[in-house]
């Protein structure tokens, strides 16, 4: 696998940013890492870095993006935070990644069974975590399907609240970052959500919360932002 540099992080569509991740994390669900020199990675990024994409996850031991994906020193920007909630560092950090740096794709990467966000549906408040939760409170209140037993024993619940606070993040980046939407609009950069399985590896991506234009989105518009939930 070659080492990114800034012919190839010109030549690498969002589109295509996306397909690299798949095949990624294909690659990763078979046991089948593709070949790297991490020693050479590091001598040849020693002087810049052109990475194509920008993830954005939750510290969980399990959810490191490098290895999910199956990507290199110098590929991608991971950015992680219990919960993947979003603030206004982060959201400095990826105009930085996106509009200084180069890089493509923004995915938000939630996982199952997230520590985070059973705290969350169970209102739990503890020092700094306190504000931290109450970032993700709003994902549990606008999950509506759940009548019953709505705490973090109730997995379906837990896994709903996941999936809304995951294009809860896609539609903050959005809406909070002029920056980020107007590279989103010209089609320089994309940005999805995304859900990892703790248990077998493979990361889901949704297609509703997927904004990329490019060809095969003619009829692109950021107006489906209020239909993500």
């Amino acid at each position: 696998m070659k080492t990114l540099n800034k012919e190839l992080q010109a030549s690498i569509t969002p589109r295509k940013a996306l397909e690299i991740l798949k095949e990624g994390n294909n690659r990763f669900i078979n046991n089948l890492k593709a070949h790297r020199n991490l020693l050479e990675q590091v001598n040849e990024t020693c002087d810049g870095q052109w990475p194509f994409a920008t993830i954005l996850s939750c510290i969980d031991s399990r959810t490191s993006a490098e290895l999910i994906f199956d990507q290199g020193l110098g590929d991608i920007f991971s950015v992680r935070i219990a919960g993947n909630i979003v603030n206004t560092d982060i959201l400095g950090s990826m105009e930085f990644a996106c509009k200084v740096a180069g890089s493509k794709l923004i995915v938000v990467l939630g996982h199952s069974k997230c520590g985070a966000v059973k705290g969350a549906c169970d209102h739990v408040e503890m020092g700094n975590l306190t504000e931290l939760l109450s970032k993700i409170q709003p994902a549990v209140y606008q999950e509506k399907n759940t009548t019953d037993n709505r705490t973090a024993s109730n997995s379906g619940f837990v896994e709903n609240v996941s999936e809304i606070n995951v294009k809860r993040s896609v539609k903050s980046i959005i809406e909070r970052s002029f920056v980020l939407q107007q590279l989103i609009e010209k089609g320089e950069i994309g940005i999805i959500g995304a859900m990892h399985n703790i248990e077998t590896g493979e990361v889901n991506f949704y297609e509703d919360a997927e904004f990329i234009n490019d060809e095969n989105s003619p009829n692109f518009t950021l107006n489906k932002l209020k239909y993500l939930f």
